[in-house]
């Protein structure tokens, strides 16, 4: 006489039961890189992988001061700012994605979790409530100064060390968005008058 199922082989058996709670193994820590094939040494893919995730926490957090600004907006021309702040989201999530990319083809692993963004970006931490406007944008401006100049001190480096794709996505992608980005955000804070009386 064959024994009963128990409830739980009985669940495994059904093919539209999803398996939940599973637990696993890491198979490939943070900080390192395996082995690609994309002529590019070791150290080199490292180095550009540690750079590049210092962009992505930094941008990350821009991308998410955004969101929040376009949120709280306030003002005469918060119709404005409301669609630009949310277009430059947009974009910084664009960013975001060819970064964390970049850094899997090189074997890396693109830092993903909130909290651990929260530990490499350098980012200040805005107030959790609501700014004054200027404040707001000056904030952003503050942000993208400092993706800028990690972005030009890893493009530099990453030439050097041969790692052509790391260097054209940081010129080609980071920095020219972060530019134009800062153009637009940092013209909404000149004091010039319509017209002159």
């Amino acid at each position: 006489m064959s024994n009963p199922k128990s409830s739980s082989e009985e669940n495994r058996s059904d093919g539209s039961q999803p398996w939940l709670h599973q637990k696993g193994r890491t198979i490939q820590e943070f900080g390192t890189v395996k082995q690609f094939p994309v002529a590019l040494t070791m150290e080199t893919r490292l180095y550009s992988c540690q750079r590049l995730n210092k962009v992505l926490a930094d941008t990350r957090i821009l991308h998410d001061l955004y969101k929040k600004y376009h949120w709280l907006m306030r003002g005469a021309t918060f119709y404005q700012l409301h669609l630009l702040l949310d277009k430059h989201a947009g974009e910084q999530i664009e960013l975001i994605d060819a970064v964390a990319e970049r850094v899997q083809t090189l074997g890396g692993v693109a830092v993903g979790d909130p909290r651990h963004v929260a530990e490499i970006t350098t980012v200040p931490r805005p107030p959790d409530g609501v700014e004054e406007v200027p404040s707001m944008l000056s904030r952003l401006l503050e942000a993208h100064e400092l993706i800028l100049t990690e972005c030009h001190d890893a493009a530099a480096r990453t030439q050097e060390l041969g790692d052509d794709g790391t260097n054209d996505l940081l010129v080609s992608d980071v920095v020219r968005t972060n530019e134009l980005q800062a153009w637009f955000v940092a013209e909404h804070l000149v004091d010039t008058p319509l017209v002159h009386v």
